[in-house]
């Protein structure tokens, strides 16, 4: 029972980070000036990473600085750069349906270098969890252009492949430094990309400024620190499904601040999408209830044993 409890409270926590993400779309189309990607990444990436390294006070150490920078090519300065390039480039409801694949490729990576084997509920999951995406945000996208597909892509893959090898090595490590070390290392890879392409960083109202803070703070620093949190407690493919809330998020946000409709088809894609987000944890509890019961067996077979053994 304690160890379902665990696994409940993890996955909430967990949950904090594509609930976050699927915020981010609204805030950046209001808030934050456009057309510059690199500066925006930059900025959004480098600010969250210094604060989790005051709260955190501890600096990489040995191999941690090359694998910080691997870490924060992957999950930070070229996934965000991508993201965006994708965004600029094909509807948004192709571009999530491409990341929607995440879970499947994130169990495919943990099996072959952490050796969790995909789980029968994780890939029942991930299958009605992109189902229910399809059914929310695709529709006719007429012509598709051939290198946003590629960086949508190529953003999937790194992202995955960045959250399984973090997982894989932070394990003795602390969730803040590695989360910090991560976005400091991938907003100072970004930063000379943003001045010999976009110039000097843009002025900032005050919209925009806050727009940044809650980027910074909420869909950045607290967002990654609990998305690498559920990585060390929970399976890959557990959390790699609860990413499906993110763009659950973004349609529930545009129903109730964008004024926009949601349809009868929307509503089955979002009953869809959480069913595949309830599969996955499901497997992530059943093992751990498993387990308890195993091990109550165990302490109860050998109190019967110590009860007849001859003192």
């Amino acid at each position: 029972m304690a160890s379902m409890k665990a696994t409940v409270g993890w996955a909430a926590i967990t949950a904090i980070a594509p609930v976050a993400w699927g915020t981010n779309y609204y805030v950046t189309h209001e808030f934050l000036p456009a057309g510059h990607p690199l500066w925006g990444a930059a900025i959004r990436a480098l600010p969250a990473g210094l604060l989790l390294l005051l709260l955190a006070r501890r600096r990489p150490r040995g191999s941690w600085w090359w694998k910080s920078l691997v870490l924060g090519t992957l999950n930070m300065s070229a996934f965000f750069a991508l993201i965006y390039l994708a965004a600029q480039l094909l509807p948004t409801s192709l571009a999530s349906t491409i990341m929607a694949t995440s879970p499947v490729v994130m169990m495919l990576l943990a099996w072959s270098l952490l050796a969790e084997r995909p789980r029968p509920r994780h890939l029942a999951g991930a299958l009605v969890g992109v189902a229910g995406v399809c059914l929310m945000v695709l529709s006719g996208t007429g012509a598709v252009d051939g290198l946003g597909v590629l960086a949508s892509v190529a953003a999937m893959l790194m992202s995955s492949l960045g959250y399984v090898l973090a997982k894989r090595w932070s394990a003795q490590v602390d969730v803040l430094s590695a989360t910090a070390w991560q976005l400091v290392a991938g907003g100072l890879v970004l930063l000379p990309f943003a001045v010999a392409v976009e110039g000097p960083p843009p002025a900032l109202p005050p919209p925009a400024l806050l727009g940044f803070g809650y980027v910074t703070v909420v869909a950045t620093a607290v967002a990654f620190a609990a998305w690498f949190a559920g990585l060390r407690h929970l399976p890959a493919g557990t959390v790699g499904l609860l990413g499906l809330l993110n763009p659950v998020t973004g349609v529930l946000l545009g129903t109730t601040i964008a004024a926009e409709t949601l349809t009868p088809r929307q509503i089955c894609g979002v009953a869809l999408t959480l069913l595949g987000v309830l599969l996955g944890q499901a497997a992530a509890a059943r093992p751990a209830a498993t387990v308890s019961r195993g091990s109550a067996r165990i302490r109860r077979s050998r109190a019967r044993g110590s009860a007849v053994r001859p003192g």
